[in-house]
């Protein structure tokens, strides 16, 4: 009798500890916040997406409002074209404004939604105008070195002469 006992709370340990590492990958995949509340896509259009994935969630003043759909390269602008699908609890007007940002300093990206001040509202399908690409950490990194080299060049050409 004891020995059953036993080996019911290991099961029952064994079980819980299966549904925590199930839970954990539904978050890490976002996964987790799915909805089937009524929702609507907007196109924009990036020169550079950085890291963004498909299921990256859409925030605008820190909220999430929707998950990016799709990401496409488009051969005709030779851009990224990212769908978004949004709750159509959250309405934006047609100057809103997009762009890809970074949750803290080496963490997952995002679309953020800035709105503007004008009357009509986007609708489903609609391409938000105004974006603004990813900032690529390497890239600044690198803008930064060549910077400097340049200042020590001519700063040593310029105690010679």
């Amino acid at each position: 009798m004891q020995r059953t006992m036993m080996d019911l709370w290991v099961g029952l340990f064994v079980m819980a500890g299966i549904g925590a590492l199930l839970m954990l990958a539904l978050k890490i995949g976002n996964l987790g916040t799915y909805s089937t509340a009524q929702s609507y896509t907007l196109v924009g259009n990036f020169e550079n997406i950085g890291g963004l994935k498909i299921r990256a969630p859409v925030k605008s003043a820190g909220v999430v409002v929707g998950r990016v759909l799709d990401i496409q390269f488009s051969v005709e602008t030779f851009d990224a074209v990212v769908t978004m699908q949004l709750d159509n609890r959250y309405k934006f007007p047609k100057d809103t404004f997009a762009s890809i940002l970074t949750a803290g300093l080496l963490g997952e990206q995002y679309v953020g939604l800035a709105a503007g001040g004008d009357e009509a509202p986007l609708k489903n399908g609609d391409k938000i105008m105004k974006t603004n690409s990813a900032i690529v950490l390497e890239d600044i990194i690198g803008q930064f070195l060549f910077n400097k080299a340049s200042e020590n060049s001519t700063s040593k050409s310029g105690g010679k002469e």
